[in-house]
């Protein structure tokens, strides 16, 4: 049986947020460091490379416990400039896919469904949502302050779609929560342009142009705090090289994956998330490995074509140590997990247990 993951899906996000973390988080025990942080991650010494990317980390609770047990960086779940609302529950589903997931996969429906008793894959449907400001600028910068030696915490943010869906207004917004998170005192900074949840499978990071303009008044607004992009899947190299032509000598780093957008059902072939917009939802965990990896290797060969600086974080299907030492092969400079962490509390010890 597997251990009681931190995050609990059989409980609302309301639920989670107030009384989580769950399972070994809520132990405070602690993960004692042997050696001195050797590691750079942004002009910053960490222990390891290693940690929990945006998403399952609700709040300081969560964050701290993930320090403390070993997860050297933490990234605080993706914030907005205003309160934003949850999807309605479920939130999380178990999935019955055992291989490498694809477009035909994806397309044809994947039966998601309660039984998290061998969870490899998961989808997640939140719809990003964020607390006021004035709730989360506190706690963060809590967080930020609470890291130790060796250890980071990094803000994830993202604009929020005005009613009339005005594109001035929306990246005005990116601008505008990318100063409030700055304020905190974060070390460093993650961009969403990926989110599967939001105006359906429209993602800001296949707009090349547009995302090229963000990012560089995103960087005009937060000066020399290091700024990372989480995007998506990029199926045709051209296009993923054209991004990273556009964005290469302005961004700090690229995180690749996200989840991978798929049609998840139930079991009698409907729609398994209740609510519009929700037929296609984002799939995490081992499934989408391969997917992770493809990306990191293709951006490691732009970014050596082109002599580009920036870094690159791999994040899509860590469940093991093994899979840590292959991204970094594979030319990541950070790794995460999500859906791996979970449900393994031990992971990050896992992996410098073998180091």
């Amino acid at each position: 049986m597997l251990p009681i993951p931190f995050y609990d899906p059989e409980k609302s996000y309301e639920e989670n947020y107030k009384n989580g973390p769950y399972g070994a988080f809520a132990n405070n025990k602690k993960f004692k460091q042997k050696e001195p942080p050797k590691h750079d991650f942004f002009g910053n010494k960490v222990f390891l490379p290693f940690g929990i990317p945006a998403g399952p980390l609700l709040n300081g609770k969560f964050v701290k416990a993930a320090l403390d047990k070993g997860f050297d960086i933490c990234i605080y779940k993706t914030v907005r400039s205003r309160n934003y609302p949850c999807h309605n529950w479920p939130n999380i589903l178990s999935l019955n896919i055992s291989s490498n997931i694809s477009e035909d996969v994806a397309n044809n429906g994947i039966v998601g469904h309660h039984d998290y008793k061998n969870p490899h894959s998961i989808t997640n449907s939140f719809g990003v949502p964020s607390k006021d400001p004035d709730i989360w600028q506190k706690d963060l910068s809590d967080c930020v302050n609470y890291a130790k030696e060796g250890q980071i915490v990094v803000g994830s943010f993202q604009g929020t779609t005005s009613p009339e869906h005005d594109s001035k207004k929306y990246l005005n917004d990116y601008v505008l929560t990318a100063r409030l998170v700055k304020e905190t005192g974060v070390k460093a900074m993650e961009v969403n342009l990926s989110c599967p949840n939001e105006g359906h499978s429209n993602f800001l990071c296949y707009d090349i142009l547009k995302s090229q303009k963000l990012v560089e008044r995103i960087k005009n607004e937060i000066g020399n705090v290091p700024l990372v992009l989480k995007i998506s899947y990029f199926h045709d190299d051209k296009r993923l090289e054209e991004f990273a032509e556009k964005v290469g000598s302005i961004a700090d780093g690229i995180s690749s994956i996200n989840t991978f957008p798929a049609k998840i059902i139930d079991e009698n072939g409907r729609q398994a998330l209740p609510g519009e917009g929700r037929i296609v939802s984002g799939v995490c965990g081992r499934s989408i490995k391969w997917a992770g990896i493809s990306m990191i290797k293709r951006l490691n060969k732009i970014r050596k074509k082109k002599g580009y600086k920036f870094k690159l974080e791999g994040v899509g299907g860590v469940t093991t140590p093994e899979d840590y030492f292959e991204y970094i092969k594979a030319g990541a400079d950070s790794v995460m997990s999500a859906t791996g962490a979970m449900w393994n509390p031990n992971l990050a010890k896992e992996i410098k247990d073998k180091i």
